[in-house]
């Protein structure tokens, strides 16, 4: 009796492909603006995370399988995007604020005071 080799064709176990947001980043003189596009991430799956000067993004994107209905055959069972930025330190990470609506987060993250520019007066000795 011969033993059966495993096929990694014919034998798909469930993967996860990572996808990479795509990102606009704006920036004005209080701060920057991050824009990303995590289309089919509901707001419980995303994530943000600080840690040091880095910033994270993630979210999993949610299989929408109609009721009752159960897939046969998925290549893709788990899709998550994942993206991380190093941050400036004259960023004031402690204050990010994010929205997200229709799959599009927007991070404000304001930077530090100090790092603002600020109107000198002049005056006439």
């Amino acid at each position: 009796m011969n033993e059966r080799q495993a096929n990694p064709d014919t034998e798909r176990k469930a993967q996860t492909l990572v996808l990479v947001p795509r990102v606009d980043v704006f920036e004005d003189v209080g701060g920057i603006t991050l824009v990303a596009d995590m289309a089919g991430v509901p707001k419980e799956l995303l994530e943000l995370h600080v840690e040091g000067d880095t910033l994270r993004l993630e979210g999993e994107i949610a299989a929408d399988a109609p009721d009752k209905l159960e897939a046969v055959y998925a290549e893709v069972q788990h899709s998550r995007y994942r993206r991380a930025f190093a941050l400036s330190p004259e960023l004031d990470t402690s204050r990010i604020e994010a929205q997200f609506r229709d799959g599009v987060l927007n991070l404000r993250i304001p930077k530090h005071a100090h790092a603002q520019p600020r109107k000198i007066e002049v005056t006439v000795a």
